[in-house]
């Protein structure tokens, strides 16, 4: 096998909520996260040079070393040395379908997909546990990404429980493309302005928080998990990109199930009842938006992450 290919869902947060401050400098956090059909496609390819190249079709993606798709290949040649000699270098081709710096995963399953294409050229026989161990290195969201589906996460985010899946539900998503959040500034200034209520016993909350719309995902009821969805980093964000507080007031009032940042955004994402009322409310916020700067997509809610194509 000389190259594979890979696809890497997005993934959005149902429910995102900061329970505290941890000794390693993050946050305490409980999420539900999930993946959508949205995905980038990527390539893990041999190469007969010794070294790791990146290659993308949006600009906006660096292709260096800061890049955290060359992060993943470069921690494979480093936890794998002797594969690294066997097998040579790696040429990395990634067709960017992902808004970058949206809040959605995009660069966390990018690497994602990294970790188990390059398992699967050096024939290292990796179970999904093991690559999340591996992705838990690389950032909070790739352990997720690797299995996908509907999961509470907790720790950082790297502390995962499957929950029933939820797939073929519908959703509307929208983001400004000159619009990008840095998620490190995100925490910060949360931490900045909300640590005084922080609950200093994180350990006892675990599983209080978030117990509505986990049950409501049991009972997959779109209509109640639309009900239960809370993100605590909308403060802080929606205070200064007013933009995306008005995006999601055009949602709440074009009557969809539920609407609310993913993540530390600037994406908003909407529950529908169907894909047709998905694709109503897309052409209705294009018609209250005109603006071109904003994109627009009809997703749906899946139950895996990266997925193998060739």
């Amino acid at each position: 096998m000389e190259s594979v290919t890979l696809i890497a869902p997005a993934k959005i947060n149902l429910y995102l909520e900061i329970i505290g401050n941890r000794s390693d400098g993050y946050h305490e956090l409980i999420m539900i996260l999930q993946s959508i059909d949205l995905a980038d496609k990527i390539n893990v390819q041999k190469s007969s040079i010794d070294r790791i190249r990146i290659r993308c079709d949006n600009p906006q993606l660096p292709t260096n070393k800061s890049n955290i798709a060359y992060k993943a290949a470069a921690l494979m040649t480093s936890e794998f040395p002797e594969a690294f000699v066997k097998h040579g270098g790696l040429n990395i081709t990634i067709n960017k379908h992902i808004p970058v710096s949206a809040g959605l995963a995009g660069g966390s399953s990018d690497a994602a997909a990294v970790l188990l294409g390059v398992g699967l050229l050096w024939n290292l026989g990796l179970t999904q546990s093991e690559l999340e161990i591996l992705g838990a290195k690389l950032g909070s969201d790739v352990p997720f990404c690797i299995g996908g589906g509907t999961a509470i996460a907790t720790g950082r985010g790297e502390q995962l429980s499957a929950l029933p899946s939820l797939e073929n539900i519908y959703i509307v998503l929208a983001k400004y493309r000159s619009i990008a959040v840095s998620t490190p500034w995100a925490y910060t200034t949360h931490r900045q302005e909300f640590e005084n209520i922080y609950n200093k016993d994180t350990q006892s909350l675990a599983a209080v928080h978030s117990r509505d719309i986990v049950k409501a995902i049991v009972n997959r009821d779109p209509k109640e998990v639309a009900q239960f969805m809370y993100n605590d980093l909308e403060k802080v964000v929606m205070s200064k990109y007013t933009l995306v507080l008005e995006l999601k007031e055009v949602f709440v009032n074009l009557g969809v199930l539920g609407t609310m940042m993913s993540g530390s955004g600037p994406s908003i994402f909407a529950l529908c009842e169907s894909k047709q009322q998905a694709e109503e409310i897309k052409y209705n916020v294009r018609k209250t938006i005109p603006n071109q700067d904003l994109e627009l997509f009809v997703s749906q809610l899946i139950g895996h992450g990266i997925q193998l194509v060739s």
